[in-house]
């Protein structure tokens, strides 16, 4: 079934054109720093023909024989028109940056949103992430991103996605092509994205391409820096409770270049005099940190090689010491993501991208005590997932009606939910014993892809496509075809409606007690025999208009999503023994999502801004949980709203503020309580709650308003004094609820607020 699908689909878009065509095609770089520019306009100026770079700075655009002005734009830097009338390859057309700041730059034409075939994404503008307000002071792109429409986040401060209905789990976060599991510092309050290091970022909500599989929500593709491959420059700050560095530049001239960026706090510098004061002895912290690594390098105008690192981790400890014993204890987490890369031309119509991936996900808690008589004993506990991967990915453009994309990608998963391990060492002996150790699992994940972005007329251009995946675990295997279809139909040259559908499919799961994201003590676990990989089917329909010459930008979605095969903990169960966690979970879940999203931007000038409203529903239904009846996902939200703007009083000055609204998320609390005193009048410590139906109740809404000012300074180097206020009119928000017993007997409950108003002030250098 599978050849024959795919021998439809290439007999469909292989197409030639009639008629004579010529093909202009190269890299498109920054003047300065020769850095690839991605998502470049290249745009036929007197036809409705046009194309985007891709994430390696390429574009190639066929066009009918005749002489054409063809014209690049990019937001931030000057325009560049050429005049071609054959065959053109352009090795490197440098684009100059404008000299003014991103909001006062126009650009006059261009391949919009309204152009294009591709709904529910958004560009993550990085320059726009480091003006807007920022707790204590830290920039964080995933903060950013909860203020899009379709996106919400989890409790008060928490960095975690929640697209469209789905979790944390089924968001497919990519660093540089290679997947990443935990992206919280903090338990959830930080994100592990340097902005510093990033070059550009894409949140892609529905209509997924074919190119991307293995989640069923959405896709966050982030590129990191390649490096200035013409000076030495570098970019720091200071904050109050980390700082960060980052240095970019050539090793060759014109060749090879190097990224490395770096960011540690100094929380546990900083609380450690007061811990010595409170107990002689005692030295306890946290802290987190991450570093970025890049190299790239030119072996010719067709070949690059990309090699790139990323690295961060999280790490609480405590040590005590006296006269009896040294006891020490840490809890550490983090990731390890490793990728090496291979570039190259063709020809002017086919591009190739070869990519090694490493990723590995790992955290850990040990506690050791060593005696007088040289006696140490040690409990460690530890879990990870390991994944080794290539995949193969390319680009070819047969003709100016057909963008083909197709290829392979190959995951080697390793799975290790929990090991336990006892180690006792006296004087030079050493005696270990593994207490507990829950099966390993081992699992493999292959896909195919092919997809295609075809003009069928002026106002009809459709990007269609296949996903097939092939997953084993042991003796068991699954596999599915997932069609995946965008459309966009062009009412005018400023609007257009558009449709699409896709199939997706997940192969892990995430076991979270609290449904929430951040904690390191989360499992990931694999599909097996027993627990069936996740599936979902997404439609979505859309109008989106752009008003002065891509000034403005309005659009409508409205969405509808069908999950199956989720899988959620037993009632009563929680982390204790992950050995047994298939017989601990409920799978056969059902989740349907539903609703209408409202984004309205202006992306040019000195005032720049968004507003996004989302309306939905979100719902559940397991045989064995809430009796079987349907009930509301913990983080289903009627209305979430969002307002981000920045304006800029002169070059020295900008301000910026942020305002967001959301229904109250679901959760439980008792209704009443039952007494355990027996009939013959002994009692029984305590009584036992009883609920109603599943997440039948609602926190207080929530919503907070933050404000920043920036003062820039630019002589030598720019330099930037950063003033954020975080939740600027001290609105209390609800973290979590506690029951309390009265004196006289009365249950009373109370509810914790988390952040009051929270200033902060920052620093930053570039030079």
């Amino acid at each position: 079934m599978l050849k024959h699908y795919l021998t439809v689909a290439l007999s469909i878009v292989v197409l030639t054109s009639f008629g004579q065509t010529i093909t202009i095609s190269g890299f498109v770089e920054d003047a300065e720093s020769a850095e690839r520019l991605i998502g470049v306009n290249v745009y036929q100026l007197d036809e409705r023909r046009g194309t985007v770079t891709n994430n390696f700075g390429f574009f190639s655009l066929t066009i009918p024989q005749k002489q054409a002005n063809i014209r690049f734009s990019y937001i931030g830097y000057d325009p560049v028109d050429l005049t071609v009338n054959r065959d053109t390859f352009i090795a490197v057309l440098p684009l100059m940056p404008s000299g003014t700041d991103l909001e006062k730059v126009t650009v006059s034409s261009g391949v919009s949103r309204v152009d294009r075939t591709q709904m529910s994404s958004v560009d993550i503008d990085i320059k726009q992430v480091k003006k807007i307000p920022a707790l204590f002071g830290e920039i964080d792109i995933l903060r950013t991103i909860q203020f899009l429409p379709g996106v919400q986040s989890g409790n008060e401060g928490n960095i975690g996605l929640y697209v469209r209905g789905g979790g944390p789990d089924q968001n497919l976060i990519l660093v540089d092509g290679v997947p990443v599991y935990n992206v919280s510092h903090l338990f959830g309050f930080y994100s592990v994205f340097n902005a510093d290091a990033i070059k550009s970022a894409e949140l892609i909500k529905g209509g997924f391409p074919a190119r991307f599989g293995g989640r069923l929500s959405s896709v966050l593709d982030v590129t990191m820096k390649d490096g200035d491959m013409k000076r030495f420059r570098g970019e720091g700050s200071i904050g109050l409770i980390s700082s960060k560095l980052t240095l970019e530049g050539p090793i060759v001239k014109d060749k090879t270049s190097f990224m490395i960026s770096g960011r540690r706090t100094y929380i546990d510098a900083l609380a450690q005099p007061l811990i010595a004061l409170a107990e002689p002895g005692s030295r306890a912290g946290y802290y987190f940190g991450d570093l970025n690594i890049k190299v790239n390098h030119k072996f010719s105008d067709k070949d690059r090689l990309y090699a790139s690192y990323f690295f961060n981790t999280d790490k609480f400890y405590f040590r005590f010491q006296d006269d009896f014993s040294n006891t020490r204890a840490n809890l550490n987490w983090g990731n390890n993501v490793a990728s090496l890369r291979w570039s190259h031309l063709f020809s002017s119509k086919l591009f190739m991208n070869v990519t090694a991936t490493y990723t590995r996900y790992e955290w850990g808690s040990r506690i050791q005590d060593s005696e007088q008589g040289d006696v140490d004993i040690a409990l460690r506990l530890r879990s990870n997932i390991e994944d080794y991967g290539l995949k193969s990915d390319f680009e070819y453009h047969p003709n100016s009606q057909n963008h083909i994309r197709f290829g392979t990608n190959y995951i080697r998963h390793n799975f290790r939910p929990s090991i336990f391990q006892f180690t006792v060492q006296e004087f030079d002996q050493v005696e270990e014993e593994i207490l507990n150790q829950a099966e390993q699992f081992m699992s493999d994940e292959a896909a195919l892809y092919i997809e295609n972005d075809q003009i069928i007329n002026d106002r009809i251009k459709v990007n269609y496509g296949l996903h097939y995946n092939l997953y084993r675990i042991r003796d068991t295997y699954y596999q599915s075809l997932q069609p995946r279809v965008s459309g966009r139909y062009l009412i005018d040259s400023q609007s257009s409606v558009k449709l699409s559908f896709a199939r997706m499919q997940q192969f892990l799961h995430l076991l979270s007690s609290n449904n929430g994201v951040g904690l390191p003590s989360d499992l990931w676990v694999p599909a097996t025999d027993l627990i069936p990989p996740m599936m979902a089917d997404q439609v979505a329909l859309g109008w989106i208009r752009s008003f002065k010459d891509n000034t403005y930008e309005v659009s409508v979605e409205g969405f509808y999503k069908h999950m199956t095969d989720l899988i959620e903990y037993r009632a009563g169960s929680a982390f204790i023994n992950p050995n047994d966690w298939q017989s601990r979970v409920e799978t056969g879940g059902t989740g349907w999502v539903y609703g209408g999203e409202v984004f309205m931007q202006k992306r040019t000038g000195d005032f720049t801004g968004w507003v996004g409203y989302t309306l939905s529903w979100n719902n559940r239904q397991f045989a064995n949980l809430n009796n079987g009846n349907v009930y509301p996902y913990r983080f289903d939200r009627r209305h979430d709203v969002s307002v981000v703007m920045t304006y800029e009083i002169s070059e020295k000055i900008d301000v910026s503020a942020t305002w967001v609204y959301g229904t109250g998320i679901a959760t439980n609390i008792p209704l009443y309580y039952v007494s355990t005193q027996s009939p013959q009048g002994s009692s029984l410590e305590g009584s036992i709650a009883q609920y109603g139906d599943l997440n039948s109740f609602r926190f207080p809404a929530y919503h907070r308003g933050d404000v920043s000012i920036n003062f820039h300074k630019k002589k030598k180097h720019e330099r930037t004094w950063n003033i954020s206020i975080y939740n600027v009119y001290n609105r209390l928000n609800t973290f979590f609820i506690f029951d309390e017993t009265q004196p006289n007997g009365d249950v009373r409950f109370r509810q914790v607020a988390l952040f009051p108003i929270l200033p902060s002030v920052s620093y930053r250098i570039a030079f």
